[in-house]
């Protein structure tokens, strides 16, 4: 009889370098709002099956990075205020509760990783280069969910950071000057390393209140003009074929 667990082993793999390709794509905007994602033409793409590719599909369809359309057809969601607005409220009560759990936790182990983390922040903020800044700051705010010590606070967080990402991406009203950015995480921080829960769960959700205001206005001015603002790249383009060497190869 066939050896199932390693054959579901080597699947899995499969499945998931098809999806990490893909969830590339969406989060560079080179797969923009309402991108068609066709199963055969990605299979050919990637040199995988249809089955390998839905699978990688319905693996991000439950992050919210594609939506299924009538059970036979993918597509990138369209950017929409209200969705941006029910992440970014979400958004600002896990991050409170993780500021409040890590600042009521902290030790000086975790204090040296933080203070990196937001070491690392400053410097990218200062270098002025849009997309490290933001990498940057997502990591700050994965540190502090991590320190949390919660596991699955940080399963849904994991969840939320992938739609988090790709508004980010496709959208520049977050982030004007990055040199303002370290300042404004500064007193986060400091309350954090202090021991401070009530006040690092404040200044958490009103940070992120506050930033994801700017990115729901944003999307709402674009949806009153009604103007598509990222090009449709066409289907031809190709993707780097995802290759998992064969058992006894």
């Amino acid at each position: 009889m066939p050896n199932l667990p390693s054959l579901k082993v080597h699947r899995r793999s499969l499945d998931r370098r098809a999806a990490d390709v893909l969830r590339e794509e969406i989060l560079s905007g080179r797969f923009p709002p309402g991108f068609r994602l066709v199963e055969t033409w990605l299979a050919q793409q990637l040199h995988v099956s249809r089955g390998t590719v839905r699978a990688a599909l319905a693996e991000l369809a439950h992050q919210g990075l594609v939506e299924q359309v009538a059970y036979t057809k993918w597509s990138v969601p369209d950017l929409k205020a209200q969705d941006a607005w029910e992440l970014y409220t979400l958004r600002a009560s896990l991050e409170g509760l993780a500021s409040f759990l890590a600042a009521e936790a902290m030790t000086p182990a975790a204090q040296a990783s933080l203070k990196v983390s937001f070491e690392r922040l400053s410097a990218a903020a200062k270098d002025g280069k849009v997309g490290p800044a933001v990498e940057a700051d997502l990591a700050l705010h994965k540190t502090i969910v991590a320190l949390a010590n919660h596991r699955r606070l940080s399963k849904q967080y994991e969840i939320l950071e992938q739609q988090v990402r790709r508004y980010m991406a496709s959208s520049n009203a977050l982030m004007h000057d990055t040199r303002e950015v370290g300042d404004q995480h500064r007193p986060l921080v400091e309350a954090i390393l202090a021991g401070k829960p009530a006040e690092a769960e404040a200044l958490a959700k009103a940070h992120n209140m506050t930033e994801g205001r700017k990115l729901f206005d944003r999307l709402k001015e674009i949806e009153r003009a009604e103007v598509v603002s990222l090009p449709r790249p066409r289907e031809s383009r190709r993707l780097k074929p995802v290759i998992v060497p064969r058992s006894g190869s």
